[in-house]
């Protein structure tokens, strides 16, 4: 007579296939934010090359307006709004651009607080890149 439940080889079976699901998806959960902040950094190396490249073709003057920096990278509004500080959201990251013929200053934050270490990223006039 069978009753009614799982039998022990059931119950192990459905446990090893949630272990197993459990072992392939925690690695994808843990990177997603590292992998955020890496395509945060390479948004903002991407930004200061093209406003170093304006700067070598403008004998040293760098773009003073979003307009003058897509000219060297198509991307650049994506992230860029203005050149005065304004604030785009692209992905888990909040960008800012100050443009000045005298230099510039990029910056990415994570949009969720705590998100992502909290750490913000910087890249400023002669191609300094630091985190905050």
């Amino acid at each position: 007579m069978h009753g009614k439940g799982f039998t022990l080889v059931e119950i192990i079976i459905i446990l090893a296939i949630i272990v197993l699901l459990a072992v392939i998806a925690v690695p994808y959960l843990t990177t997603s934010g590292e992998n955020n902040a890496m395509a945060a950094k390479e948004n903002l190396r991407k930004l200061s090359i093209a406003a170093e490249n304006y700067a070598s073709f403008h004998s040293g003057a760098y773009p003073a307006s979003v307009t003058e920096l897509t000219g060297f990278l198509s991307s650049a509004g994506s992230y860029c709004s203005d050149a005065s500080g304004a604030t785009t959201i692209s992905g888990e990251y909040s960008y800012a651009c100050n443009l000045a013929a005298s230099g510039y200053t990029f910056s990415a934050s994570p949009v969720i607080v705590g998100g992502n270490k909290g750490v913000t990223y910087t890249a400023a006039t002669g191609g300094v890149f630091k985190p905050e």
